[in-house]
């Protein structure tokens, strides 16, 4: 009864989404379509997962989400024609490939129409039918995984690091810059010299032999006594998950602690023994229980050591505005704070210079702190595609930061309303479905092949199937959308491949502008150096862009070798990040804290 209630309410969820998803692609902007056809083409694969007699409207939906992906196809085609001065027609490209074409999309069936038979063979050729051959180092070693597996806040990755501190070398990998950086700073407090290496900074210490990073900067040319890799459930995400298969697959060490939920343990377990080597499990739970407040949250009477958890950026400042018109001092913390204004922030609410926390789901994936009860303000968030309700798993890695051995002998989790408090209740109780697939990406071996372009060769790998079951290929949109950028540049495939894997957000058009014009500085203008961004704005939502700007300049310039003032770079952050917090402090407008208009 449980999964059909589940199903119905996935399908509720879907059925929802359609007139949002269609209104908001006959708005869309030409560059903005592959973004929208991504979406549509999520939410068929969430409806093919779902047996049809879920709803006697199962079919309806189906059909009309399939004539709005035709229609926004078609305008995609529309435009590769006028691109490239060709006459592709709709029928020919999808023609016999339909299949292909709900799974992949319209520019990745069509980028397949016209390669020859013999670049496809090359393809089989020079890729390994399993990933896990990509790594010939790490396959010439006996390497020993320990899984260290449980619920959130129970110390796996802290008995890793205690692990990882006593060997000779070690590598340590984050989901986050943030981690990254607290692990970097613990490590060497303890007198083991550490460096840290992420997208954003790099601080090589003198004869260390450990170094954190960021899970996409490993270095696989190194061995390793010992490597910690946290958050291993994210190998299942389709944006970055191939990070975290890389990096299980291609490091050379014997052994390695892996960190993360539950539910991703037959996942692990099937890539190690795949690879020959060996595993341990260490499940852990909670030593703090975990309860549901009984009775609804009243927001006018929050209590020291709350934690209130919305999923925009606009509703938590304007949570943080309702506590601060009454006087109650608050931690703010979001996905587009820098580091060190969320840093300052947790630590205002531990010194508990502020009474309450007000963060998005942001705060399920970090430090640990001081937080007594876990406030949910709404069920469902955006998910960078639609609106949906939050999945057990979330609920689960969120409600986990409540409680703290030594100060909570206890965590309670609430919510506003009595609907949100049985949802939550459910989602806690309710069994995690296990991760079936690790998501790989592509393999530099393609840059062998010659003929097409790399964007064209992108795009057929990402149509070709897995052998295996248990893998599949990351989303690469955003990557395709770089390479259909730097087309008109003709630069070299190894200089695309490094271009293409830059960090940073695609869709902000400031920083999109921003990329485009370093290219141009530096390939055509054929300058020594690249020109120091300047602010976009004023205001919290400026400087937030302003430091990303910072962060694209460090990366283009590390990425390619090119000279830059470090110092400034450091200087200029911590610079912003001051005026964020004075910023939020100031900006912090009140909100209808409840039933509020959908925000993203």
């Amino acid at each position: 009864m449980k999964k059909t209630k589940k199903q119905q309410m996935a399908f509720t969820a879907i059925q929802g989404g359609l007139e949002d998803i269609r209104r908001s692609a006959a708005r869309s902007s030409e560059r903005n379509l592959l973004h929208h056809e991504a979406v549509i083409r999520n939410q068929i694969r969430k409806l093919l997962k779902l047996p049809p007699q879920v709803s006697p409207d199962w079919q309806r939906v189906f059909d009309e989400y399939a004539a709005l992906l035709d229609d926004v196809s078609r305008r995609l085609l529309n435009r590769y024609n006028t691109k490239h001065k060709t006459d592709y027609s709709f029928e020919e490209v999808v023609g016999g490939r339909r299949s292909s074409y709900l799974k992949n999309g319209i520019v990745s069936v069509l980028l397949t129409v016209h390669i020859p038979q013999m670049v496809a063979s090359e393809f089989s050729r020079l890729l390994p039918e399993n990933p896990r051959d990509e790594y010939p180092a790490a396959r010439q070693m006996h390497r020993k995984f320990i899984l260290h597996l449980g619920d959130t806040n129970t110390g796996k990755t802290y008995q890793a690091i205690q692990r990882l501190k006593t060997a000779h070398s070690g590598i340590y990998l984050a989901p986050l810059r943030i981690l990254a950086l607290e692990n970097f700073e613990r490590i060497n407090q303890d007198g083991i010299p550490c460096s840290l290496v992420t997208g954003e900074e790099e601080y090589q210490v003198p004869d260390a032999h450990h170094i954190c990073c960021t899970v996409e900067k490993a270095v696989l040319g190194y061995t390793y006594d010992v490597a910690v890799i946290d958050e291993v459930q994210l190998l299942a995400d389709s944006q970055r998950g191939d990070a975290w298969t890389r990096a299980i697959l291609g490091l050379s060490c014997q052994e390695i602690h892996l960190c993360g939920a539950a539910l991703a343990k037959e996942q692990l377990i099937a890539m190690i023994e795949s690879c020959g080597d060996t595993w341990e499990l260490k499940e852990y739970t909670r030593l703090v229980p975990l309860r549901m407040i009984s009775s609804p949250v009243k927001l006018t009477a929050p209590e020291p050591g709350d934690a209130f958890v919305a999923f925009s950026k606009k509703r938590v400042l304007g949570l943080a505005g309702f506590f601060h018109q009454r006087g109650i001092s608050c931690s703010v913390i979001y996905g587009d704070l820098p580091p060190e204004v969320r840093r300052a922030q947790y630590q205002k609410f531990v010194n508990r210079e502020n009474t309450v926390l007000v963060a998005t789901d942001a705060i399920g994936m970090g430090v640990n702190l001081p937080v007594r009860r876990i406030i949910f303000t709404d069920t469902e968030k955006y998910d960078g595609e639609s609106f949906r309700t939050l999945t057990g798993q979330e609920v689960k890695q969120i409600a986990g930061r409540a409680g703290r051995i030594g100060i909570f002998d206890t965590g309670y989790v609430g919510a506003l309303d009595r609907d949100a408090l049985d949802f939550l209740e459910d989602r806690l109780h309710s069994e995690d479905v296990p991760l079936e697939q690790a998501v790989i990406g592509p393999s530099e071996a393609i840059l062998q092949i010659d003929l097409l372009p790399l964007a064209q060769k992108l795009a057929l790998w990402s149509t070709r199937p897995e052998t295996l079951p248990y893998y599949r290929k990351k989303d690469v949109r955003n990557e395709l959308l770089i390479l259909d950028l730097l087309k008109t540049y003709h630069l070299p495939e190894r200089i695309e491949w490094r271009l293409m894997f830059l960090p940073f957000d695609v869709e902000n058009e400031v920083l999109l502008a921003q990329f485009e014009g370093h290219v141009q500085e530096y390939f055509v203008g054929k300058k020594a150096e690249l020109s120091r961004p300047v602010p976009p704005g004023s205001g919290s939502i400026g400087y937030e862009t302003y430091y990303q700007q910072i962060s694209l300049y460090y990366s283009f310039c590390k990425t390619m070798g090119i000279p830059l003032d470090e110092q400034w770079v450091a200087e200029k952050r911590a610079q912003i990040s001051k005026k964020i917090e004075t910023l939020l402090e100031r900006q912090q407008k009140p909100l209808l804290p409840h039933k509020t208009a959908r925000t993203k």
